[in-house]
């Protein structure tokens, strides 16, 4: 039989209009910053690809005072359809500069250009679609009367999805009338700021939007500023119990997106070729940099042999490589501390007694790679079937019975996501129902509408992103 190699299709990082330096973005200008400057990388090749100004204390300050100017003045006073105005210029500045932020994406961020170009832009643009809509109905919402936004918005958001998770956030913040200081992460702030000149583009008014790179310390000084009125966290569950702990007793409003350890459960009766499609999208879409990836899977015994070899085969086509190649399906592992991270739990596996099974597939000889890997024989006790990998690895573990299935499921201390596979709509909403996730996707996974609400409860955070139900995190209701 004959095979076919793919050839090259790589995306022009020109077209992401890659500057030297980016200033932080305060009351609606681009200044310097007081902080370190720092360097983003470009995880798959290691090389610098440009110099950010970071925010001190006092720029933090500075940048709170002017979202408070805006808000008072401006912002919070505006008609809801004049807000809704903005959001639908910005989404579709957004559409128009799609290719430029998709390669921008990829080139900071290390994920697939056909995941930023596909998914990432579209869905970020959706958001400001959807919440826009939203600007001047918000009495009709289900919240009461003549809803009144809360003030000023502190959002920190992870780099993972940075110019998603900064749509999650700013877009029903803005529609419900609050204005806006963000900090991205350290090591993706690029297409921050270039939505920041998307926000100057759109002319929305100065320090409605503010936009802060730096570190956790400047996180951290954010998220304590005693004018901020609401926190916004995505990242990681012990930060998101710090915030806690900074934020007890002061009466100001917090939602949390921390971590999760998602269980993909198929079921004897499953179509095992969709299921196969859906574990592959579960656990290797953005090299599983995903809160809410299907990391444990959870295969009834009877056909847990057969879906094995047929994921195998599946992985085994994977492309891993460069991610602005049309052709690549798993980039670059995003930092080399998370690379650390992925090796070390791997490393635990195999000495736990786990049979690890990877990918044959090549890997490139420079920049930040990880091969999908998959984990057999897996025990609940394992540090591989208990924390969160954060990586391109797949741990199995089997049962026999819905019961059993159920119970593993939910031996975890997150609750963010589950998956469940089988042809029986009574078996779905069975599991639906005794499942602790903020969200359990059927025969499917990993499927985003800025329509439906996203979220988890215990270590997994608290508050709803998305849909009606999103809005009131930001409403004073």
């Amino acid at each position: 039989m004959p095979t076919f190699e793919y050839a090259p299709a790589p995306e022009s990082r020109e077209l992401a209009n890659l500057r030297t330096s980016y200033q932080m973005f305060v009351d609606g200008k681009f200044v310097d910053g007081a902080g370190k400057p720092l360097k983003s990388v470009n995880p798959a090749t290691e090389e610098v690809l440009a110099e950010v100004a970071t925010a001190s204390p006092d720029d933090v300050d500075l940048a709170v005072r002017a979202a408070r100017r805006a808000y008072d003045r401006v912002w919070g006073r505006m008609p809801g359809a004049e807000r809704g105005k903005y959001l639908f210029r910005i989404a579709r500045l957004i559409q128009e500069r799609s290719r430029e932020l998709a390669v921008l994406e990829s080139l900071d961020n290390g994920k697939p250009i056909k995941e930023s170009r596909d998914t990432d832009v579209p869905t970020a643009a959706a958001h400001f679609f959807h919440h826009a809509g939203w600007a001047d109905k918000l009495d009709y919402a289900g919240y009461g009367p003549e809803p009144r936004p809360l003030g000023v918005a502190a959002q920190v958001i992870p780099w993972n999805f940075p110019l998603l998770m900064l749509a999650w956030k700013i877009a029903p913040a803005l529609a419900c009338g609050n204005t806006v200081v963000l900090k991205p992460a350290e090591t993706t702030p690029l297409t921050a700021l270039v939505f920041a000149d998307i926000c100057r583009q759109a002319e929305l008014p100065p320090g409605v939007v503010n936009i802060l790179p730096g570190a956790g310390d400047v996180g951290a000084a954010l998220v304590s500023h005693p004018d901020v009125d609401k926190v916004a966290f995505t990242g990681s569950t012990d930060v998101g119990k710090e915030i806690t702990r900074t934020l007890a007793g002061t009466g100001r409003r917090l939602t949390l997106e921390l971590g999760g350890k998602a269980a993909n459960i198929v079921f004897d009766d499953a179509p095992l070729d969709q299921a196969v499609e859906g574990i592959v999208n579960g656990i290797f879409f953005n090299q599983g940099h995903v809160c809410c990836a299907g990391s444990r899977l959870l295969v009834q015994e009877s056909v847990a042999e057969e879906l094995l070899a047929r994921l195998r085969t599946r992985i085994a086509t994977l492309r891993v490589g460069d991610p602005l190649d049309k052709n690549t399906d798993v980039g670059a592992i995003n930092s080399r501390e998370q690379l650390n991270k992925i090796i070390e739990l791997s490393d635990a596996g195999d000495a736990e007694g786990a049979q690890r099974w990877t990918s044959p597939c090549p890997l490139p000889e420079r920049g930040l790679f990880f091969a999908p890997t998959v984990f057999s024989e897996v025990q609940q006790s394992m540090r591989i079937a208990k924390e969160e990998i954060f990586g391109p690895v797949l741990s199995v573990l089997t049962f026999r019975t819905p019961d059993e299935a159920i119970t593993k499921a939910n031996n975890t201390p997150y609750g963010l996501s589950a998956g469940v596979w089988t042809e029986k709509g009574s078996r779905i909403l069975w599991a639906a129902q005794r499942l602790r996730a903020g969200v359990v996707w059927a025969n499917t996974f990993n499927r985003f509408d800025p329509t439906a609400p996203f979220g988890g409860y215990r270590e997994s955070g608290f508050g709803r992103e998305g849909g009606r139900a999103g809005l009131e995190a930001y409403l004073d209701v």
